[in-house]
C-alpha cells in the first residue's frame, strides 16, 4: 500500500514523488494556518472549562461510594477553599469595609460628652458587659481629646484615624493609642471577645491622656531662637613685657 510521498499521480497520470519529511512539514505548516483555528476557544476559556470539569468530577465523585466519594469530597473542599481565598484576596477583609460604612467611632447616634461616655462605660463594666464598656470607654477617650481641642470635632472619624491624629499631638502615647484603636475595632466588629482587661486598658489610657500635655508644633515661618554668643577672647594686658 503506497504511503505519503510514494506512488502519487499527477493530473495527467504521471507519477509524482514527494519526499516524506518535507511532505510532513508542509502538512504541519498548513494546519498551523490561523484560518483553521479562528474558532478555537481562548486560553481563558480552556482554563475555565478545565476548572468546571474538575468541579463536575468532584460532585460526581461525592455522589459515589467508597474511596471515590471521599476523594471527591476532599477535592471539592479544596476547590471551595481556593475560591474563598481568591475572593478574600480580591475583595479584602469585610471588617475594613464595615468600619468605613458605619458612622465612625461614635456610631450612628453621634457624639455625646466625654463625661456621659465615661459614666456609661463604668455602668457597663459594673454589670460585666465588657463589650459595651469597651465601646463607651473608647468613645469617652476620643471625645475627651476633642473637648481639649487636641482633636477637631469631626463626624465619621474612625478609631484608627483618631488614634493616628492624637498620636501626633501626644507622641509618647502614640503606641498605646494605636493599640486601643485596634482593641476597639476588634471588639466592636465582633472579631474578639471583650473582657475586663480590654476595658481596663482603655480606662487607664483615658486617665493618662487627661494628664498628658501635648507637644506643640513650631509655627511655620517663625524665626529660630538666636544661638548664644560665643565667649569673647581675653584682651591682652596693656602692661605686657617690653
Amino acid at each position: 500500500m503506497p504511503t505519503w510521498g510514494e506512488g502519487l499521480l499527477a493530473a495527467g497520470g504521471a507519477p509524482v514523488t514527494v519526499p516524506r519529511d518535507p511532505a510532513r512539514d508542509a502538512a504541519r505548516e498548513e494546519l498551523l494556518n490561523a484560518e483553521y483555528h479562528k474558532h478555537d476557544p481562548s486560553l481563558v476559556q480552556r482554563i475555565t472549562d478545565w476548572f468546571y470539569d474538575r468541579i463536575s468530577s468532584a460532585l460526581d465523585s461525592i455522589s459515589g461510594q467508597g474511596a471515590d466519594g471521599t476523594t471527591g469530597l476532599v477535592l471539592f473542599l479544596v476547590v471551595a477553599v481556593l475560591i474563598g481565598v481568591a475572593l478574600w484576596w480580591r475583595l479584602g477583609a469585610p471588617r475594613r469595609a464595615a468600619r468605613t460604612a458605619l458612622g465612625g467611632v461614635y456610631g450612628a447616634d453621634g457624639a455625646r460628652s466625654a463625661a456621659q461616655y465615661r459614666a456609661d462605660a463604668a455602668g457597663h463594666a459594673a454589670a460585666g458587659r465588657w463589650a459595651e464598656a469597651v465601646r463607651e470607654q473608647m468613645r469617652a477617650l476620643v471625645r475627651g481629646l476633642e473637648e481639649r481641642t487636641l482633636l477637631d470635632s469631626r463626624p465619621g472619624r474612625t478609631a484608627d484615624e483618631a488614634a493616628a491624629e492624637a498620636g501626633r499631638a501626644l507622641p509618647e502615647h502614640a503606641a498605646a493609642l494605636a493599640a486601643a484603636a485596634r482593641t476597639f475595632d476588634d471588639i466592636a466588629f465582633g472579631e474578639r471577645t471583650a473582657d475586663q482587661g480590654a476595658y481596663l486598658l482603655l480606662h487607664e489610657l483615658d486617665r493618662a491622656l487627661e494628664r498628658a500635655r501635648p507637644v506643640l508644633a513650631p509655627v511655620a515661618g517663625s524665626a529660630p531662637a538666636p544661638a548664644p554668643a560665643p565667649a569673647s577672647a581675653s584682651a591682652p594686658s596693656s602692661g605686657g613685657a617690653a
